[in-house]
């Protein structure tokens, strides 16, 4: 039978401080980069498997208090954290597992963005990295 899975609280951490707060919206994604390996005399293309370019990109509202968005992030420009995700606030487990990329890098930080009226919201994305999955 088929299942649903629909985001009721999950939990955002980066750099250890937890984002869940300002994130409404994050996309953790595994990407194995495929290496053509194709010979002479093959009618298809053929691959392996190349380096892990895994991406965690997220939408934040953007605040300036101590330990949220802004002074969490500013310092994070320019060098490589650890972020998790996990879908609900739940203990961590086979049904709620906790994906952690250790080592992803932030290369831009948007840091004023806004219209009259508004929220100012940002799109963040880390690259690269270590994923693993940890169910307990």
């Amino acid at each position: 039978m088929a299942t649903n899975t629909y985001l009721t609280n999950p939990v955002v951490t980066v750099n250890s401080v937890a984002l869940t707060g300002f994130c409404t919206a994050a996309d953790m994604s595994r990407v194995q980069e495929s290496l053509d390996k194709t010979t002479f005399g093959e009618s298809s293309r053929t691959y392996t498997s190349g380096l892990a370019n895994n991406t965690c990109t997220m939408t934040l509202f953007l605040t300036y208090a101590a330990a949220e968005t802004y002074a969490t992030l500013k310092s994070l420009v320019g060098t490589q954290t650890t972020i998790t995700l996990k879908a609900t606030s739940a203990a961590t487990s086979a049904t709620n597992p906790l994906h952690t990329l250790t080592n992803a890098y932030l290369e831009t930080l948007p840091v004023l963005s806004g219209t009259l009226g508004e929220l100012q919201v940002i799109d963040i994305e880390f690259t690269g990295g270590t994923y693993t999955e940890s169910t307990s």
